[in-house]
Formats: structure tokens, C-alpha cells, sequence
């Protein structure tokens, strides 16, 4: 007979992760709003002055409420320059859901975050950051520079950038950027 190992401590905060995440998503899920949504609700962050909140904008978003996702979000980023956000903003410009798209803006957005140093969501910018240069997402497409950008999110481990640059040398390899006159 096998010995099961007992719960440790990361599994009960992943329980608790989740009973949280359940009860933010849940609270709003249905659609219906009740008068007082507690403070889990992320309607009780958009204004808060922690950190924290920048959190909830994904559960705004994921719940339909892009307006408070947008709102949580620019917020994060003015007062903390928030990569998180900023990853997550500029995918809702990029899809224009909730807001008009603006890639252009996207793309600046995906650049700020790729040039921060000490975030760990700046590896998964950098990754979006070279994306976009590499396929002119608005901005005009750079090979140079998402090869620098993809190569240095693939050294921080994020395994997407590395399968990127594999696909993206091997088509240029065949396809080469033409010189300017």
C-alpha cells in the first residue's frame, strides 16, 4: 500500500486561494449586485489606496466589469508602475473589449513593463514587448530589437518567448527583412 503524504501548509494556501478567488469571482459572477458586497468584493478596491487591489482588476475583467478592470489597473499603474497591470491593460486595448482598441498604446504599455528591473511580471513584458516588435504591433516591426527583447525573456525562463524566437528565426531565416535602399 502506498503512503499518501499528508496536506501541508502550500496545499491549504492554495485551498485558500482559491476559496478567496471564488468568493471575489462569485460575488459577481451571477451578475446580480447586492447593496453591501463586502470587502472581498473587488467593487470595495477600486478606490483603495493598497497595493493589493491591482489583484482585483483581473477579477473585475474576468467578471465582465472592464470598466472597473480599466479603472483598477490605470490606477496600479499611475501610483506603483505596476507591470501586472500593465500586462493585463494592454490586453484589453489589444482586444478592445470594454474599451476602443489602441495597440499603439498596448505597445508602450508592453515597453514600460519590459524596461522595469525588479518585477516578476517584467520577464512576461519583455516577452510581449519583443512580440510586438517583431510583428509591428503598434509600433513599426524592429527584427533587431525583438530578437534582444525575446532572447532576454527566454534567459528569465519564460518558456513562450523561447518557442517564439525558435519560429521567428526560423521564419526570417527564410524570409529575410529587406534592406532599405
Amino acid at each position: 500500500m502506498q503512503h499518501r503524504p499528508t496536506i501541508g501548509k502550500p496545499r491549504r494556501l492554495t485551498a485558500a486561494l482559491a476559496v478567496l478567488a471564488g468568493l471575489i469571482l462569485g460575488s459577481t459572477a451571477c451578475g446580480a449586485e447586492t447593496p453591501d458586497e463586502g470587502d472581498l468584493s473587488y467593487r470595495a478596491h477600486i478606490d483603495s489606496p493598497h497595493r493589493f487591489k491591482c489583484l482585483y482588476g483581473y477579477a473585475a475583467d474576468k467578471t465582465g466589469d472592464h470598466a472597473s478592470a480599466i479603472r483598477i489597473f490605470e490606477d496600479c499603474i499611475a501610483r506603483w508602475n505596476d507591470v501586472y497591470s500593465m500586462i493585463w491593460l494592454a490586453q484589453i486595448l489589444e482586444t478592445g473589449i470594454g474599451i476602443p482598441r489602441d495597440e499603439a498604446r498596448a505597445a508602450r504599455l508592453m515597453e514600460q513593463g519590459a524596461q522595469i528591473e525588479n518585477d516578476a511580471h517584467a520577464r512576461l513584458a519583455r516577452y510581449h514587448w519583443g512580440v510586438a516588435l517583431a510583428e509591428g504591433r503598434g509600433v513599426p516591426a524592429d527584427l533587431a530589437a525583438a530578437r534582444r527583447w525575446l532572447r532576454r525573456a527566454a534567459a528569465e525562463g519564460v518558456t513562450e518567448a523561447a518557442e517564439y524566437l525558435e519560429r521567428f528565426n526560423r521564419n526570417t531565416a527564410f524570409n529575410p527583412p529587406k534592406e532599405n535602399p
